[in-house]
């Protein structure tokens, strides 16, 4: 028997809830499926649709409309959900960070920065005092 690569993972049967949660993610957010043509790049039937074992998928759907629901992500690749979240100092909200993004909004980020300045800006004003 071949040894695996890191990043693969043993083929397995989908479950009922993962095949419906791909249909959701296909259907609903997928540019490149039509319901009355199916898959438009490839003219034929989207193949994720009637997909029942883990493996290869549509390189779109896997770049593209994959990340959109980072549990059925992990689920699917393998890769544990909880390390690419973060969760914002601001507003608590859990969100996939962008590279180094450190708050979900750019409303949480302004807040963010304020309140950094403002003890910044305590600290060195009670250093003066001493």
């Amino acid at each position: 028997m071949k040894p695996m690569a890191k990043d693969q993972t043993e083929a397995r049967e989908l479950t009922r809830s993962e095949r419906a949660a791909i249909r959701r993610l296909v259907v609903g957010m997928c540019a490149n499926y039509d319901p009355e043509y199916g898959c438009l790049p490839l003219d034929c039937p989207c193949y994720m649709l009637n997909k029942w074992w883990t493996g290869a998928y549509c390189k779109y759907f896997q770049n593209a409309v994959l990340p959109l629901d980072s549990v059925l992500e992990a689920k699917l690749t393998g890769t544990n959900a909880a390390f690419s979240q973060k969760i914002c100092p601001v507003c608590g909200a859990a969100f996939i960070p962008v590279t180094s993004q450190a708050y979900c909004s750019e409303a949480c980020q302004y807040e963010g920065n304020r309140r950094k300045s403002r003890e910044r800006m305590r600290k060195k004003r009670q250093n003066k005092r001493v």
